[in-house]
């Protein structure tokens, strides 16, 4: 891969969680180093997507637990978040978009606290009918195909006289591989509706976080499903 990678570092500092990230940049040999002011690639040279900076999108080691943050940027490199994790086992996916770069988004693994090793190995489950409901409100996803390399409408159902535009678009999804390893974020087909194009490369078990914002609040929703091998 070439281009331009993000590396952050997890701490706390007066009970909030800060996120310090440093731009490296790819040199001819291959090797990957610091970049420093006046190279032209450091981290402050990014670019907004989807009115904001910084997407930090965390999730817990069994993918039972989702955040979708937006730091706030203290300084070079430097971003904090107010949200404060419970103790855990945690992989974050840093979603930024920088100027004159190539960037791939790539799971950084951190522990928040002291946590207990879990000795279950909870396994994702591919859900029986795609429908969530949250808050009282009700979610229901369609998938046009649930095959590698076809093109996926993901259409979701539900009160549109509730739903507002949320991060410039009527919606936000994110994808996960049942090892949190490959992250797909998904983009709105038009920004009309809550209707999404994605591909999948691999089969196997795949989980999809849906965030509508309804009636002001944003809410979650989440499925699991299986992708099976192109035919």
């Amino acid at each position: 891969m070439f281009g331009g990678y993000a590396f952050y570092e997890s701490y706390l500092v007066e009970n909030q969680q800060v996120v310090a990230v440093e731009q490296l940049r790819t040199d001819g040999d291959g090797v990957h180093e610091n970049g420093e002011e006046g190279h032209g690639n450091d981290a402050h040279e990014l670019v907004i997507n989807h009115e904001k900076l910084l997407h930090f999108i965390i999730v817990d080691e069994h993918q039972e637990k989702y955040y979708h943050l937006h730091p706030e940027r203290i300084g070079k490199g430097e971003f904090r978040i107010g949200k404060i994790l419970p103790n855990g086992f945690y992989k974050a996916f840093i979603d930024i978009k920088p100027k004159q770069l190539v960037y791939s988004v790539e799971p950084v693994p951190f522990v928040v606290g002291n946590p207990v090793v879990s000795v279950d190995n909870e396994e994702l489950k591919p859900d029986d009918q795609l429908i969530q409901t949250v808050e009282g409100e009700t979610v229901k996803l369609n998938m046009s195909s649930f095959r590698t390399n076809e093109p996926v409408s993901l259409k979701f159902d539900l009160d549109r006289t509730k739903l507002t535009p949320y991060l410039g678009a009527m919606g936000h999804v994110v994808i996960l591989d049942e090892n949190a390893q490959k992250y797909l974020h998904v983009h709105p087909s038009n920004g009309e509706e809550p209707i999404f194009e994605t591909k999948f490369s691999n089969p196997g078990l795949y989980k999809i976080w849906a965030e509508f914002k309804q009636d002001g609040k944003i809410r979650t929703f989440s499925y699991v499903v299986a992708i099976a091998e192109e035919k």
